[in-house]
């Protein structure tokens, strides 16, 4: 790709949930790095602005509550204000929404790159296909003119860890220098969510093999978390609810392997550059949100007509059987773990 030699001031706008934040990652540290002295700033949502506010690579957070404070016509039309006063030469974005879209049209900026797929793709001065058989870091790389070659899009997200945050953490894990796995056993769609009682058994396994497992995870999945950790509790913990989105990552950083549902801490391990196991129940991995990186693997059971349900999964199983979660066995993630947990231990 040529490199631009004018400066650029560059506007993303990713306001979707975490996972979707994590996976913007790579096409900025690309921008960053193709564009000579390029300024990024960025476009999210509350729950997101730990993340993008410890990346090394941008240099201004815009929080955008798009339903909380700024939830109003009022409000909306005040960040898109914001954004046309700053006076960005470019804007790219990932987020395909009618309100992006509306935002990127009221800003005025020349240089627009979206996906065709995106409501009111008229606004967007240069339209890239949306693929659905690539991985989403794939896609979003794209908007940046990536040509993508063999696995040149697997780029790592980054972040910056604190050194009070690495302490912490470093405090937290002083458990006689055990090897440590983690276990991420919520979602927000619930047919993402491997069975309780399976999760259980693969913490089982983990410990039996000398790890000591951490069950992680946010606010909403503390019950879930809190009642698995009883069941094996000199030999686990449960953060969930505990940790910020940059102390997760750290404890990660630590763990010789997650294992995970279809969700946002696939991507945070990513970051963390970790082996991880996602299982996948309603959903699948073509979609393109699995992990990319070294000795990192999936399991799913696919041999079902009624998979996938849907892309983001649902909450409760259309046909009331939950077979994609629970004819997927175990000693099946098991085995898969051992794969993953053997090259480790040589």
């Amino acid at each position: 790709m040529e490199v631009l030699m004018a400066k650029e001031k560059i506007l993303v706008i990713q306001t979707a949930f975490l996972g979707d934040a994590v996976l913007t990652l790579p096409l900025i540290q690309f921008l960053k790095e193709s564009i000579n002295d390029s300024v990024i700033d960025v476009v999210c949502i509350p729950t997101t602005s730990e993340l993008f506010s410890h990346s090394p690579y941008i240099n201004d957070i815009i929080v955008y509550d798009k339903k909380g404070e700024h939830k109003s016509i009022k409000s909306f039309f005040e960040i898109a204000r914001l954004l046309k006063e700053r006076n960005y030469t470019k804007i790219y974005s990932p987020h395909r929404s009618f309100r992006t879209s509306a935002l990127i049209y009221l800003t005025k900026v020349r240089s627009t790159i979206g996906f065709d797929n995106s409501s009111w793709k008229f606004v967007y001065k240069n339209l890239v296909h949306y693929e659905k058989n690539i991985h989403e870091v794939a896609r979003n790389l794209k908007l940046a003119g990536l040509e993508l070659i063999d696995d040149n899009w697997k780029i790592l997200p980054e972040v910056n860890i604190p050194l009070e945050v690495e302490n912490k953490i470093k405090k937290l894990i002083s458990i006689d220098n055990k090897k440590i796995a983690a276990i991420a056993p919520g979602s927000v769609w619930q047919t993402k969510v491997y069975p309780r009682e399976y999760y259980s058994k693969i913490a089982e396994y983990l410990i039996k093999r000398g790890y000591f497992v951490y069950f992680i995870g946010g606010n909403e999945d503390q019950t879930l978390c809190n009642s698995l950790q009883s069941e094996h509790r000199e030999c686990s913990s449960s953060t969930a609810g505990l940790l910020s989105i940059i102390e997760s990552i750290t404890l990660l950083r630590k763990c010789s392997v997650l294992v995970t549902n279809d969700s946002a801490p696939t991507h945070l391990a990513m970051i963390a550059n970790i082996p991880t196991l996602t299982i996948y129940c309603s959903t699948i991995p073509e979609f393109g949100f699995y992990p990319y990186n070294e000795q990192s693997n999936v399991i799913s059971f696919s041999a079902l007509e009624c998979k996938p349900c849907g892309i983001h999964g649902k909450q409760k199983c259309p046909i009331k059987t939950f077979d994609c979660g629970f004819n997927l066995h175990p000693d099946l993630v098991d085995a898969k773990l051992n794969q993953i947990l053997s090259f480790q231990e040589k």
